[in-house]
């Protein structure tokens, strides 16, 4: 794919976060699961391998006494079992590695309505943060991967394969010629970044608390 389609077709992304964590993703940028247990101190070990090797069933919130607190979302869209048949060439451990190692991005609004509409979602508000696709590449796009599928959800009725070439670079990634982005189905389900967007002030376009598809105020 080349850079310029992916602008084009999707010009601006959506991440959504744990309502309430504006403030330190201003501070901080977006990081990577991985990158906010380091950042907030937390013990190497059993403490991150807590939260980081395995399922979370449920979100996790981190205090600092200097940075407040930051939220590391629950993953109860996995079937672990699922999960495990779905894995081609990785293991569990490995590829809960490689989901808390990156932050993840919608393309299109209608697939972040779909995660605000979601059981495990929609009875709570969250906090939408939408970003300029033209110059988040700018920045990043060395950095930027795309996955056909939705990489933190597996279920019994959804186990698509995946594995270590489930995350590929702009470039690598093979994706139709079109004039527009496509309404049904998914070209591409995910934009994703390994260790986080420290710079991610520079690239927001507006940030809301949503619960489903509401809007409930408007923080930027």
């Amino acid at each position: 794919m080349l850079s310029r389609d992916l602008i084009r077709l999707y010009p601006e992304l959506y991440h959504v976060a744990a309502d309430g964590s504006w403030p330190a993703i201003w501070r901080h940028g977006l990081l990577s699961p991985a990158a906010l247990v380091t950042r907030w101190g937390v013990k190497q070990g059993a403490p991150q391998a807590a939260i980081l090797g395995k399922r979370r069933g449920e979100s996790r919130v981190l205090e600092h006494a200097q940075f407040g607190t930051a939220v590391i979302r629950h993953q109860k869209a996995i079937h672990e079992p699922s999960l495990e048949d779905a894995l081609e060439d990785m293991t569990l451990a490995e590829w809960y590695a490689a989901l808390n190692d990156r932050v993840f991005f919608h393309l299109q609004p209608r697939l972040l309505r779909d995660l605000l509409n979601a059981r495990s979602y929609r009875d709570d508000a969250h906090t939408v943060i939408t970003v300029n696709t033209r110059s988040l590449v700018a920045a990043h796009e060395d950095e930027i991967e795309l996955s056909a599928i939705n990489s933190g959800f597996a279920q019994r009725h959804n186990k698509e394969p995946r594995g270590r070439g489930t995350f590929e670079s702009i470039e690598d990634y093979r994706h139709p010629a079109r004039s527009h982005a496509v309404t049904k189905g998914q070209d591409i389900a995910e934009l994703a970044i390994a260790r986080g967007v420290r710079d991610l002030r520079d690239h927001v376009v507006r940030v809301e608390r949503m619960r489903e598809g509401t809007v409930l105020e408007r923080l930027t």
